[in-house]
């Protein structure tokens, strides 16, 4: 890992002076401007606030690709992404960075919740690799104005993963420790299925609904049994199981695509791999990550992908939850074929 971790101390600063763009773009504009279409992808639809974190990331990956090349892979650039620097060749590129420049766009925006910055840094393979391959990940938060705390997160393969808490007002930084739920129950504790847009919310709160009944029994009058939690950031869903907040999380979108075209609706909104480009931390702090089938979490390096994923706080609750899941979406003909699976990659090499 030595040299991926020469790394680490760059992308941490292009993630400060991320934040500190945005945050400086939320303080001086109305949400209306920020709120802006400024594009439309095909796969997402990028706001004003998002032209001014990708700014900031093209620019802050051109210095470091001066010492070693990179091929960038983020939301809102080109699909086949960005080779730094200008004139490299892909037989000298050392990196593949996939980069999500704000996750939480439309929270942030409307200063309603924090978004997040994410990044996967894995070696440069042929053909393109998974982010089963990824070594090194870095999420940072992107506060609301008026909250002057941001944690920060990374990890390196096998070593763990570390955090810190910055005071934008002082400068101070602290080192924070972050510890997924023990818990063996989702009773009294968050536990969410995304149903984040309109299109198949009805099947998808049947299912949630259903995996909670079979989990801790019928609801009782006047009180309640779990929670759930909406929180529209796949970095801060991630972070929300890493941190113990959260028992367990399900999106199973693509799943439902299926009952979109059946209701004549177009194709609904999914996870993609930039959103769930730093899974590798939470991984490292002992969440579990699974795809909709129950095989570790993984996806094409890529920006299309839809991607389903499952998190559970720690094994215990897999072992009681994941067989429940699974009968409410073959219950609804929603379970996924093993040949449904991202294609597996090798393992990372140890001397990157």
């Amino acid at each position: 890992m030595a040299d991926v971790r020469r790394l680490l101390e760059p992308v941490l600063a292009i993630h400060d002076r991320i934040r500190a763009s945005v945050l400086d773009a939320c303080a001086r504009q109305e949400v209306e401007a920020l709120a802006t279409v400024a594009a439309d992808d095909g796969v997402d639809t990028i706001y004003a606030i998002d032209r001014v974190s990708e700014t900031t990331l093209v620019e802050g990956l051109r210095d470091v690709a001066h010492d070693e090349a990179l091929w960038l892979i983020a939301e809102g650039l080109p699909p086949g992404g960005l080779l730094l620097p200008a004139g490299a060749s892909e037989q000298d590129c050392r990196w593949r960075v996939i980069v999500d420049p704000i996750d939480g766009t439309r929270g942030l925006m409307y200063q309603k919740r924090s978004g997040w910055i994410l990044t996967g840094i894995a070696p440069h393979r042929e053909p393109q690799g998974t982010l089963r391959d990824i070594v090194l990940a870095v999420q940072t938060e992107i506060p609301l104005l008026k909250q002057h705390l941001s944690d920060q997160v990374w990890a390196l393969r096998g070593h763990g993963a570390e955090a810190r808490r910055v005071d934008r007002l002082s400068g101070a930084v602290e080192r924070v420790t972050l510890r997924p739920s023990r818990a063996d129950t989702i009773a009294h504790g968050f536990a969410t299925i995304c149903r984040f847009f309109p299109g198949a919310r009805d099947v998808l709160a049947a299912i949630d609904d259903e995996v909670a009944r079979e989990a801790i029994g019928p609801p009782r009058a006047g009180q309640a049994a779990c929670f759930e939690d909406q929180y529209l950031s796949t970095g801060g869903q991630l972070y929300e199981l890493m941190a113990g907040h959260d028992r367990f999380i399900a999106d199973v979108r693509p799943l439902v695509q299926s009952i979109h075209a059946s209701r004549g609706l177009p194709p609904g909104l999914c996870c993609h791999p930039y959103d769930i480009c730093t899974a590798l931390i939470a991984e490292e702090l002992g969440v579990v990550l699974t795809d909709a089938a129950g095989a570790p979490l993984d996806a094409p390096f890529d920006l299309q992908t839809d991607v389903s994923w499952i998190g559970y706080a720690n094994d215990r609750l897999r072992a009681r939850l994941e067989p429940l899941l699974q009968q409410a979406l073959r219950r609804r003909g929603l379970m996924p074929n093993a040949s449904t699976r991202p294609p597996r990659s090798h393992a990372a090499s140890p001397s990157c």
